[in-house]
């Protein structure tokens, strides 16, 4: 990185910020645009400043899987049946006997996902036949959730047909309580890969005004590439099919929890060209790869002066 925009970086992380100890994310934001840009979110930042002060308690929410439908008021989630606390609970929350829970999840379908509560970066999730499935497996996973398994639109299959990819789709409420979308990228598993990983995935770009993919994405160690290097599929000139709809279902979404002031929306377009929404992640969601390629982001929130508010020397 040129050493003016590391002066840059460490002059922006003391005096806007309040700590050095900012300096790192901008040098790796500065290493990815080539420039130094004002108005960039340190990672750290907004996991110790941002986090706390507007996502809180509330934001954590979005770790339960059970509670998602009903707090987004959707049936956009693939929810089939819920393990919470001993109890089985169909998608109704309705409780369903342990003997009857095999034949409604494997009612005329082949796989079943299971997603752990408090599943992180890929982690926490498991892919079930009937011929591998039992209750007592469950029960040692603890509390999660029972999905069905997505067949993915044929754009995404071109990338990689064994696991399914992943839109991320980033929102925000200002103070003023409007919602907009502030960043988007596309996620893609590798050939070793059951589902998207975060430490294997790759990720690219997408333009919010028409959906297309970035010419460059990136592995999971920052370097750029211009094609999956399993498929070989490249990433330029192609959009996301049915993007705006995606765009339209995170902001409606969001506008039924404004308290929750930053989500990021992992969904993807499926077979039939409709929206299916995977999880929400109201906490601690990744923006530290959407504010390197694609940002500024959250430039005009007034973020940059929550650490008035909960200074670095108080954690």
């Amino acid at each position: 990185t040129n050493p003016k925009l590391i002066k840059m970086a460490d002059a922006s992380s003391k005096e806007v910020l309040g700590w050095n100890g900012y300096s790192p994310w901008l040098y790796v934001y500065s290493a990815i645009s080539g420039s130094f840009k004002e108005g960039w979110i340190p990672d750290n930042y907004f996991g110790g400043i941002v986090v706390p002060v507007l996502q809180g308690d509330y934001g954590k929410i979005s770790n339960i899987q059970l509670l998602s439908n009903e707090l987004l008021n959707t049936e956009l989630f693939p929810d089939l049946v819920y393990y919470a606390n001993g109890l089985w609970l169909s998608n109704l929350k309705e409780v369903v006997n342990e003997d009857s829970v095999e034949d409604v999840l494997f009612d005329k379908r082949e796989n079943v996902v299971f997603k752990q509560d408090n599943s992180l970066q890929g982690k926490g999730v498991f892919f079930f036949k009937r011929s591998s499935f039992s209750t007592s497996k469950i029960k040692k996973l603890g509390n999660g959730t029972f999905q069905r398994y997505i067949k993915q639109h044929d754009f995404f299959n071109e990338f990689m047909p064994t696991s399914l990819a992943t839109i991320r789709v980033t929102t925000v409420t200002d103070n003023r309580g409007r919602v907009s979308v502030r960043a988007a990228y596309l996620r893609i598993g590798r050939s070793i890969d059951t589902h998207v990983n975060s430490a294997t995935n790759i990720r690219v770009p997408i333009d919010l005004d028409d959906g297309e993919l970035f010419e460059e994405g990136f592995q999971n160690n920052w370097l750029g590439i211009d094609r999956h290097p399993d498929t070989n599929t490249t990433f330029a000139n192609r959009k996301i099919p049915n993007f705006q709809s995606c765009i339209t279902t995170a902001i409606d979404l969001h506008k039924s929890i404004p308290f929750v002031r930053c989500i990021g929306w992992d969904m993807i377009v499926d077979s039939d060209d409709q929206v299916k929404l995977m999880e929400w992640n109201g906490y601690h969601n990744d923006i530290k790869f959407s504010e390197a390629t694609t940002g500024p982001c959250f430039a005009d929130l007034g973020w940059e002066n929550l650490w008035h508010e909960n200074p670095k020397d108080n954690f």
